[in-house]
């Protein structure tokens, strides 16, 4: 299957230039091409996700991938993201987040073989030296100001107030598009559907400037099978970033997609065939409460993002945590990390540590008769252990790493204590 056509049997085809002679061209040659990654955090998350693995299908298919940091507009910032301003970070901000930025794209494309291995770039090289009224003169004067203000983008601020800075931002990414083709002969640019009319933008730049055709395709917004946006947990973004985002995380985050999105997931996320995902979509819909499709994906975007290991050990922590198994065999890092949801309380040097006492000043139990009562019917866990003795004080053996202790009350209710 042509790639282009793989990519539009994947769901990620929103809208091209043009179709027919983007197919042509990712038939018949080696076509360059880019993403640009602004740096407004210190961490890609799961939307971005969608178009690195888009960069890597069209890397493995046989064309070649520029990687391009915002340093530039990165200082300036997009009106498309948001309905508000948004917040200028100071140069040394913006050059921290670049690095790490870039270090995170570099775990997806191969930047060392083959005549189409990955480049990075970064468009502060171009805009460094270049004066306002250089900007003015050779990149402004190719853009009316009836056509800037037809982009959605700026008709939704309008009303509300856009400044400048912002205005100008679809004439900076232009001449993105601009530089790169003079550079490196890129002729496609890849970008998420609000970036629509930022990157034609580019195109326009390309035939008024130089006379070229350049081409684009934009992925749609991931939405969930409700009409929300795909890729937050808990109203929380899904990052790349381990520290920010623990494989065990976003191992749970893929375990608990909804049935009816998986499929569409799996095809979106993963590199497994159209054919193997569609073996699994007869197994999962004989079967949904096993949660194949869901396994799947969690195995396979984990494994992606952190590596076999990372997700080894985020299914053994989620086999202990919710199987029954030996709190002990984990981490204080691990165990909170599992259980970020769960009722926590400080434990101070005043607190006695007599279990029933212990009950009662947590939280977990309101009465000291139903402390006693759950503790002598064996209700009570203390790191997964049952404790019936009433006269139980809770010891440093108890502590896992010396900084917390999990309770559990019944079947499913656990409470971490921190020390």
């Amino acid at each position: 299957m042509n790639i282009f056509d793989e990519l539009k049997a994947r769901g990620l085809v929103f809208q091209t230039t043009d179709e027919d002679a983007l197919r042509k061209a990712l038939t018949e040659e080696m076509v360059s091409y880019y993403v640009g990654y602004d740096p407004t955090a210190d961490s890609l998350h799961l939307g971005n996700l969608v178009l690195i693995l888009t960069m890597k299908r069209l890397q493995m298919a046989g064309h070649k991938p520029y990687a391009l940091v915002g340093g530039a507009t990165g200082l300036i910032g997009d009106p498309s993201f948001k309905d508000a301003e948004r917040s200028l970070q100071t140069k040394d901000t913006v050059n921290e987040w670049s690095g790490k930025i870039r270090a995170q794209l570099e775990r997806f494309l191969d930047f060392e073989n083959g005549d189409n291995k990955a480049e990075m770039t970064n468009n502060y090289n171009w805009f460094e030296n270049m004066t306002f009224i250089d900007f003015l003169r050779d990149v402004g004067k190719y853009f009316t100001i009836n056509y800037m203000m037809s982009k959605e983008s700026v008709k939704r601020r309008i009303e509300t107030g856009i400044s400048y800075t912002e205005f100008a931002y679809q004439i900076m990414q232009g001449y993105d598009f601009y530089e790169l083709n003079k550079l490196h002969n890129v002729t496609l640019q890849l970008g998420g559907s609000d970036q629509w009319g930022n990157m034609t933008a580019g195109t326009e730049l390309l035939r008024r400037k130089s006379d070229k055709t350049g081409h684009v395709i934009t992925l749609p917004l991931i939405t969930d099978s409700t009409g929300k946006k795909f890729g937050k947990s808990e109203g929380n973004a899904i990052w790349l970033d381990a520290d920010k985002t623990s494989p065990f995380e976003m191992y749970q985050f893929w375990l608990n997609v909804n049935d009816d999105d998986a499929i569409k997931m799996l095809k979106i996320f993963t590199f497994l065939t159209l054919d193997q995902i569609e073996e699994i979509r007869v197994k999962f819909e004989a079967a949904p409460h096993e949660r194949l499709a869901q396994k799947e994906l969690a195995r396979e975007v984990v494994t992606l993002v952190h590596g076999k290991e990372a997700y080894e050990h985020a299914v053994h922590i989620t086999d202990i945590l919710f199987g029954g198994g030996n709190l002990k065999e984990l981490s204080a890092k691990d165990i909170l990390s599992g259980m970020k949801s769960m009722p926590h309380y400080a434990v101070s040097t005043h607190d006695n540590l007599n279990l029933v006492e212990l009950l009662i000043s947590s939280g977990i139990e309101k009465s000291k008769r139903q402390a006693r009562e759950d503790i002598t019917n064996g209700a009570i866990y203390i790191n997964g252990e049952r404790v019936q003795d009433l006269e139980f004080v809770l010891s440093d053996e108890d502590k896992i790493d010396k900084a917390l202790t999990v309770i559990r009350k019944g079947k499913k209710k656990n409470f971490v204590l921190t020390f």
